[in-house]
């Protein structure tokens, strides 16, 4: 059946005569099996789905133990010696339908691994409320819990950068993340929040190239032959334990792949069906091979791709996203030439990929503390795959495997991998069709990057136009240039609605014991016009972003004491060139640090509706607003009706952007006079995950008519029910908010929700191409579209069984609908439903 074929088959319509996606189709029984063909991958996904989110342990257990017997040796080299320790201990498991194999542990189904060099000191307090907490709960046993309690924890404490870096802050840097209480270094409150006590890594992407084409057994080569060749004694101090470590951690990885390759062959043994037998053999072939030697062929070339990712997450917690780079061209050749040579077909190539992608559904990312499961619900982890572009010619880069990428995950009933695709003036037009059809599905993928606003942005930055060309997703809405990005440290975010509460209440959050957490800024009654309240909300801005500046310098200083990535850092060309940590600093690369924004179009419609009806109508005091908010607008309806009813971003009105474009400056302008070191960009991104939520339940109601505690706008995204002029205007209000003069702007997450009727068949996949390319003409970073009934969310939360498998978009990444808290799926329920 072609695309277009299928596309017609959404004009089936439910019993409330709406048009049904083909995932709805689906869901509901009214479209064909789609697993005919794919049998072995739908197995697979029946085990994943029925299987709990399991606490595995082994890697916290081994990389404890090398830890006890490596202490005052150089972090680098012990972290190597943990891994090679790992390497040669952790079991091993290849699952009966498995075609790429490795696993961050034994356990079948999904999993998710612990890193004490993170969340030691707390796992034995804080482990009873990973099986009990709302957000991505963990199944964790009795045996596991009792290893975490007895032997894992106690020697971690006293060691983590989690309990040294609250210690090490500013006294009222600590007090905005963490509250008065100084014992407290675990519940953050959400004024200012940080990442770096959650994980050791920003979301990250690997120059999987270069593994594929040298090989581990080159790198090794390389570094034993520089270290060989140094004879200055000094240099020799400084260089030689990252050399031994390159060479430690070579050894560990082939260590490991050869152990996949004796799993392989022992399996085989005892197969008794022949063309399995024959598949775990050519397994053990190719793990014998690879990623020791460079890749002669595209299964070995996905293994060793899947090798290089897996071990990644066994070195260290890079949190919710390790991307997988641009696999339609790293891996590209190898797919000509099997083709060309018999070896592989289309169909192949697209069940090796289906098992690299169940390999990731299995691998989920454990946030052990309260907060950093509240941000990241739905077990979120966005393990990107880019497709599209421009390559580093300048050229449209799309070519057969591009479409063949996008095939893969047509019809699959998973969240991952999440694809994105780079989307440019001179996209072919078949291939923005076939990406159309995809959104269409109406899982949410992929989400799409804007070539005309990344690249240019990269070159104001200072990359050089080559590498600019070649970036690739790297997370929810960000990227990263492999071999070029050489900042790693974890970021933070403010809450904006924060800065807005305060400034309305003279320093102080009513949710949080009213406590002075800003500045005195003066009672609102008493300014006189609105510039005066624009003032205090810029004071109080400013000094939340003071602490967020102050922290991630706190991080920068302390990060080497703790952290190691001798892995990350040998495949990173500039690391090994200059045998660097990639924690340390490396020169010659792109280094950029972002400042996240959370509740843009909150805090946009808040302001705008205390102009409008205080200052500009005078249809209510100062006074009678903040009674209103103070009581939740309770017996305060015409006041709140006021509020809802005022003017609102994401209608294209000058009015309002006029407010947005002025909060992004306040940001922006704060960092461009703050000279980061050795280079240092300092950016601002507006990016949530699910920090909205999180961030909403310490906030009051506020002017746009928003009720106390709920969640707040996400990303660049209108506020939830306020864009009622239709998706162009939304376009318009993004574009109208953007600060295009500054180069310190980076991710603008944008979520459109569309009605699957208005994108119905042939027509409707033109509507959706034209409105792709009208923001792409723009010049906006990122959109991600939700296509799914509204009808089908609500029975979705009557009826969780029948509904499992509905995937739906979040923030920068899709989950399964009935995973996710009731909070969070109101708020996408609640996002505006548009036509196009």
């Amino acid at each position: 059946m072609t695309m277009a074929e299928r596309s017609v088959i959404m004009a089936d319509f439910d019993c409330c005569g709406n048009v049904l996606t083909p995932q709805e189709m689906r869901i509901e029984g009214v479209q064909c099996d789609a697993s005919e063909g794919r049998e072995r991958t739908f197995r697979r996904i029946e085990e994943i789905r029925q299987s709990p989110v399991v606490v595995c342990a082994d890697r916290a257990r081994l990389f404890t133990e090398s830890f006890k017997t490596t202490e005052g040796r150089p972090m680098v080299l012990r972290w190597a010696l943990a891994l090679k320790h790992i390497a040669e201990n952790i079991p091993i498991y290849i699952g009966k339908d498995d075609l790429i194999v490795g696993r961050g542990d034994s356990h079948p189904g999904k999993y998710g691994i612990l890193y004490p060099e993170v969340d030691g000191a707390y796992m034995d307090c804080l482990q009873g409320q990973l099986s009990q907490r709302a957000e991505s709960p963990f199944d964790l046993s009795d045996e596991v819990a009792k290893l975490l309690e007895e032997e894992i924890s106690p020697y971690w404490k006293g060691k983590t950068f989690p309990e040294k870096y609250p210690m090490s802050l500013p006294e009222e840097t600590r007090k905005m993340i963490f509250g008065p209480n100084p014992d407290n270094i675990i519940q953050q409150l959400g004024i200012v929040m940080v990442t770096s006590t959650m994980r050791s890594s920003i979301n990250y992407t690997h120059d999987y190239a270069n593994v594929l084409t040298r090989g581990i057994k080159d790198i090794k080569r390389e570094a034993r032959e520089k270290l060989a060749a140094i004879t200055n004694p000094i240099e020799l101090a400084e260089n030689e334990p990252f050399l031994k470590a390159v060479m430690i951690t070579s050894d560990a990885i082939v260590i490991w792949a050869n152990r996949h390759a004796q799993a392989a062959r022992e399996m085989a043994e005892n197969e008794e069906n022949p063309n399995r037998r024959k598949e775990l053999l050519e397994i053990a072939e190719i793990c014998e091979w690879v990623p020791e030697n460079p890749a002669r062929t595209f299964r070995e070339a996905l293994q060793a791709q899947w090798f290089t990712h897996i071990f990644s997450r066994l070195e260290h917690n890079i949190g919710a996203a390790l991307g997988n780079g641009r696999m339609d061209q790293y891996l590209y050749p190898y797919y000509c030439k099997d083709i060309a040579e018999g070896r592989l077909t289309p169909d192949k190539a697209k069940e090796l990929f289906e098992s690299l992608w169940l390999n990731l559904s299995e691998a989920m990312i454990i946030f052990v503390t309260p907060t950093g499961g509240g941000i990241t619900e739905g077990y979120a982890h966005f393990e990107g795959v880019t497709l599209g572009g421009r390559n580093r010619e300048g050229k449209d880069a799309t070519n057969e495997l591009s479409y063949l990428i996008l095939e893969s995950k047509r019809c699959l009933p998973i969240n991952y991998p999440d694809l994105g695709v780079r989307i440019h003036s001179q996209t072919p037009e078949r291939f923005l069709k076939n990406v159309c059809e995809i959104i269409k599905e109406g899982q949410g993928y992929p989400k799409l990057l804007n070539d005309e606003e990344v690249i240019p942005l990269y070159l104001a930055k200072g990359v050089a136009y080559e590498d600019a060309l070649d970036y690739a997703i790297s997370g929810c809405v960000e990227n990263r240039i492999p071999s070029v990005d050489t900042y790693i440290n974890p970021c933070g975010a403010l809450n904006m609605a924060a800065a807005l509460e305060m400034a309305l209440h003279n320093g102080r959050i009513k949710f949080l014991s009213n406590f002075q957490f800003g500045l005195p800024t003066g009672d609102p009654r008493e300014f006189a016009v609105f510039d005066d309240l624009m003032n205090a909300y810029k004071v109080q801005y400013l000094n939340m972003l003071k602490h967020l500046v102050a922290q991630q310098a706190v991080v920068d200083k302390l990060k080497t004491e703790f952290f190691a990535a001798p892995f990350t850092s040998m495949i990173h060309k500039l690391c090994e060139q200059q045998s660097q940590d990639i924690n340390g600093y490396v020169s010659g690369g792109f280094r950029e640090q972002y400042h996240d924004a959370i509740g843009f179009a909150t805090v946009i419609d808040s302001l705008v509706a205390v102009k409008k009806l205080v200052y500009d109508d005078k249809k209510l005091t100062m006074d009678e607003l903040l009674e209103a908010l103070d009581t939740n607008f309770e017996g305060k309806e015409a006041a709140r009706q006021m509020c809802l009813n005022a003017p609102k971003y994401g209608n294209n009105d000058p009015y309002v952007d006029a407010v947005g474009l002025e909060i992004e400056k306040i940001h922006m302008d704060y960092l461009k006079e703050i000279n980061g070191t050795n280079g240092l960009q300092l950016s601002m991104r507006m990016i949530p995950i699910t920090a909205h939520i999180l961030m909403g339940k310490i906030i009051g109601a506020t002017p746009n008519g928003r009720k106390a505690g709920l969640y707040l706008a996400e990303g660049t995204s209108a506020s939830h029910g306020a864009d009622v002029k239709g998706p162009t205007s939304s376009l318009m209000s993004n574009a109208n908010t953007k600060n295009q003069g500054y180069n310190n702007r980076q991710a603008r997450l944008l979520n459109v929700k569309l009605s699957p009727g208005t994108v119905k068949g042939e027509e409707g996949t033109r509507k959706l191409m034209s409105f792709i390319r009208t923001w792409n003409d723009l010049k906006l970073y990122h959109i991600q579209f939700n296509i799914i009934n509204r009808e089908t969310l609500l029975a979705a939360q009557q009826d969780p069984e029948k509904y499992r498998n509905l995937v739906v978009r979040v923030a920068g990444y899709s989950a399964y609908f009935t995973e996710l808290t009731p909070e969070l799926q109101n708020e996408i329920i609640a996002r505006t439903e548009h036509s196009i």
